[in-house]
């Protein structure tokens, strides 16, 4: 028997039982439904189903029902013929290829949202599903700390992903908006393990700087971390000449530095939130054990890998033990973590700031810059500048319902 397909496009105030009634009239007639989707937005529904239906009488009576039932909720009700041939057409997109992309900001205008919309429209893909991540904003009340998040769902076929990271990095740089471009498949769904760098990352400090002002020589050492973290010169270089400068600095002022380390906004929130979700955590550090140990601690850190201080008689003597913690190091130790977790690289997160980060973010299935040198945020993955850590949580596609069930 000859079949009809409509797509029936619901809007109006929502209201409780109001899916049950249509669907129980579909029902009565024997419909079958091939899709639906349904958003809210400030109790106002848009609702959508594609249902086939027999040709005929039934198909008649189906529409004339529907109509009648939405009269009564006081909704709107609008059908579209779907031809075959467009039906099979839009069956066959979905073995194309799918992508996230996540929007970041204190706040998100509308020109934001429309230049990377247009983005997506030039390239001929579609967008599928728009969903914000975070909570609503009050319009009275002062947000403490102020962030929105979007994601968009696409799909289709990308001729030059380069091209195109070029394209949202732009849209970032002038709007001040951060854009996060993704595959959507199985390993997105299923990072197990986010790796951290301490200094400026988990941390909102150099630790050698703040070590250097104290043992008198902070101006020669804070040229050094700079030149190290742009990658103007080797890292293992810096470091030794660094660490010569700390000679005879006291253990008891290491003990001061560490109980007022300044941790990053969204730090806590973040590391409480995967953890709760069975993620281990880790510090990848170019910077020392004694402060990674002290943050493991407080933020119950999984993993800690770092340069250890010599300290002899309570003293620095400006060496280190072991080997030095640089930027091949620390994608060694990621790799290793991922190992002895049993997971795929694909299931790893990396997050850092400097140079010496590039290996590891691009090693991991997910590599973020977070409020990065220049340098770094044009070599990484992803990138966050314009909110906390946290953001992090965002681009993992989690919502602030899923985050604050742990606070």
């Amino acid at each position: 028997m000859a079949k009809d397909i409509f797509l029936l496009n619901i809007s109006g105030q929502d209201k409780p039982g109001l899916t049950s009634s249509l669907t129980s009239v579909l029902a009565q007639y024997g419909a079958k439904i091939l899709d639906i989707g349904q958003a809210n937005i400030h109790d106002t529904l848009s609702l959508g189903m594609m249902f086939e239906i027999n040709s005929g009488e039934q198909s008649s009576a189906v529409q004339k029902d529907l109509l009648f039932k939405a009269y009564e909720l006081g909704i709107t009700a609008k059908f579209k013929p779907i031809s075959l041939d467009d039906y099979e057409k839009w069956v066959n997109l979905q073995g194309k290829d799918r992508y996230i992309i996540t929007i970041l900001g204190e706040k998100l205008a509308a020109e934001q949202i429309s230049e990377v919309t247009k983005i997506i429209s030039e390239i001929g893909m579609n967008i599928d599903h728009i969903k914000r991540l975070t909570g609503r904003l009050s319009l009275v009340r002062t947000e403490e700390y102020p962030r929105a998040s979007i994601q968009l769902s696409i799909r289709g076929k990308i001729k030059n992903k380069t091209l195109l990271t070029e394209r949202f990095m732009q849209i970032s740089k002038d709007l001040d908006v951060d854009i996060a471009f993704q595959e959507d498949n199985i390993y997105r769904r299923n990072r197990r393990l986010v790796c951290f760098d301490m200094d400026s990352t988990l941390i909102q400090t150099e630790v050698i700087d703040e070590l250097a002002e104290l043992a008198g020589v902070g101006d020669e050492v804070r040229a050094i971390t700079e030149s190290a973290m742009q990658g103007e010169i080797d890292f293992n270089e810096s470091f030794a000449k660094r660490m010569k400068l700390l000679k005879g600095l006291s253990e008891e002022v290491l003990q001061q530095v560490a109980e007022r380390l300044p941790i990053t906004k969204g730090a806590k929130r973040l590391v409480d939130t995967l953890h709760s979700y069975g993620f281990k955590t880790a510090i990848l550090s170019g910077g020392f054990t004694y402060f990674g140990n002290y943050l493991k601690e407080k933020l119950d850190i999984d993993y800690v890998h770092a340069n250890e201080l010599e300290i002899i008689d309570g003293v620095l003597t400006g060496g280190y033990i072991g080997e030095i913690v640089d930027g091949n190091k620390k994608a060694e130790f990621l790799k290793s973590l991922a190992v002895k977790e049993g997971i795929d690289i694909s299931q790893t997160i990396a997050v850092g700031d400097g140079a010496n980060d590039l290996p590891m973010l691009n090693l991991a299935g997910l590599g973020i810059a977070f409020h990065a040198k220049p340098k770094v945020k044009d070599n990484a993955q992803s990138s966050i500048s314009s909110i906390g850590l946290d953001g992090v949580l965002y681009l993992l596609g989690y919502h602030d319902r899923h985050i604050d069930l742990v606070d």
